[in-house]
């Protein structure tokens, strides 16, 4: 699946520096979840409480407003029992459908980057949640071939565990 953004996005010709390469991006898995789309969404949104869920990012800050830092700690998949601090910046932001946040070019980190968690109405009381990662520009690639199957791990894991954390809040909502 690619997103619309993807569809329309610089490619590597246009430019090398931030440039979309279509080979360069993990796809989690896709995630049938029995709650509402915007229980999921409340998950996501609910930064604080990432510990309480997340096996992958085990804190998470932001305001959430357009081009606001996320700053998160991280399970380093490639060293386990390391954690890592990463910061991005919020790039798209539809309540109940999708959030993303990138990491843009700089000279000291020049591996820019864009996450998008998308969710998907299915009904009432269901939804679908995938989750992509888009390695940008000429180095690009060389981070996906490094990153993207333990990203993907990462991805696969957190998609799960916001399935199990949304299922639950929706059966104690529908008890009270």
């Amino acid at each position: 699946m690619l997103l619309d953004w993807m569809q329309t996005a610089p490619t590597l010709a246009d430019d090398p520096v931030s440039g979309f390469d279509p080979d360069a991006v993990t796809v989690s898995e896709t995630v049938e979840i029995a709650a509402p789309a915007r229980i999921v969404w409340q998950v996501l949104t609910d930064m604080p409480r990432y510990n309480e869920w997340n096996p992958f990012c085990v804190r998470a800050e932001s305001t959430l407003a357009m081009g606001a830092a996320v700053n998160m700690m991280l399970v380093n998949y490639a060293a386990p029992g390391t954690l890592v601090p990463n910061c991005e910046y919020i790039c798209a932001f539809d309540p109940e459908r999708l959030i993303s946040w990138e990491m843009v070019y700089s000279d000291a980190w020049p591996y820019p980057a864009r996450r998008d968690q998308v969710i998907e109405a299915t009904g009432p009381a269901s939804c679908r949640y995938v989750s992509t990662d888009a390695f940008l520009g000429v180095n690009g690639i060389h981070v996906f071939r490094f990153a993207g199957p333990w990203v993907k791990r990462a991805f696969d894991d957190s998609g799960r565990a916001l399935k199990a954390r949304a299922e639950a809040l929706f059966a104690t909502e529908l008890k009270d």
